[in-house]
């Protein structure tokens, strides 16, 4: 599994593998209605089975307690709380441990079945009747539909210590040079959590911000601005000057987006910068091979706006 996922995050085949699991629940009549989920593996450590659970007093009710991992305590998340389920009477006794945006979290679920590997392309955005800010993306297998989950936005609402946090705006005056507005940004994200706070924070510091949810629509984006500069006979630097984009998006991942550009001889003076959970220092160093101008994670977010002028001012 990590020798198969190390060469996804490298390659920009645009494929990922999940592992799906289930979070069942119980219908107006009491019935049991299995519910499909699905986790990017690039963020999954481990699986086990429940451990010991120490309860944490005052907690969220999401919040099932502490357990003890070999030599590391780590809080355990009920997810079946997290979604609002009703799951009376039905036990959780799998374990499922995550590690992104430097932090290490226990999700408790039902049952998980197995990993599949599967093309971005596959992956659809949320239609509009699927009501979930929680939900990112939708596979529709031969039986069922896996529905894949925003695990930064769910714990980042749970624990303020991993939330997302804005740039100040002594921050965002104190680098305030004249020329912002001059500057466009594209910003593609799946997470409308995520994409907005990135979007509100540059908008806030004075820039022209472009927004897309998935790799595909941020390269249609940027293929209408070529072609309006080819037809001008000018450079895209006047339309387009710096590129954020998330790995992790139906349709096209980053990874292939940002291979995508670099292809380009229009977009070479154009910067990409890797904006994910998925940031460990070995990964860091993959996607700077396949044409990355600087990753951040997502922690990183009040260094944004700051980032984004030392590469475009």
């Amino acid at each position: 599994m990590e020798a198969n996922n190390k060469i996804l995050l490298e390659s920009g085949t645009n494929e990922l593998e999940i592992v799906e699991f289930r979070i069942d629940e119980r219908d107006s009549k009491g019935n049991v209605i299995p519910c499909f989920f699905g986790v990017n593996v690039a963020k999954v450590r481990e699986i086990i089975r429940l451990p010991n659970l120490r309860k944490v007093v005052n907690a969220n009710s999401a919040i099932s307690g502490m357990i003890k991992l070999r030599d590391q305590v780590i809080t355990l998340i009920d997810l079946s709380q997290a979604l609002n389920k009703d799951t009376d009477g039905i036990a959780a006794d799998r374990v499922i441990v995550l590690e992104f945006n430097r932090i290490i979290v226990g999700i408790l679920v039902h049952s998980v079945s197995r990993i599949y590997r599967i093309s971005w392309e596959n992956v659809e955005p949320p239609v509009r009747a699927i009501h979930d800010a929680n939900i990112t993306g939708v596979v529709k297998m031969e039986d069922r539909i896996i529905l894949i989950l925003d695990f930064e936005k769910i714990i980042g609402e749970l624990s303020s210590a991993e939330a997302l946090h804005t740039p100040t705006q002594e921050l965002m005056l104190a680098h305030s040079p004249v020329n912002r507005g001059e500057k466009t940004i594209l910003v593609a994200d799946d997470s409308n959590f995520i994409r907005q706070t990135i979007c509100s924070s540059l908008r806030e510091a004075g820039y022209k911000v472009l927004e897309a949810e998935n790799g595909e629509e941020a390269w249609d984006k940027v293929n209408a601005l070529m072609n309006q500069s080819r037809e001008e006979g000018s450079g895209i630097q006047g339309r387009l000057n710096l590129i954020i984009t998330d790995i992790e998006m139906p349709r096209m991942d980053g990874l292939h987006l940002t291979s995508l550009v670099r292809k380009e001889s229009m977009l070479d003076q154009i910067p990409v910068v890797i904006f994910s959970s998925l940031a460990s220092d070995d990964n860091k160093m993959k996607w700077k091979d396949l044409g990355a101008s600087d990753i951040l994670t997502k922690p990183d977010l009040p260094n944004l706006v700051e980032k984004a002028d030392n590469l475009v001012l």
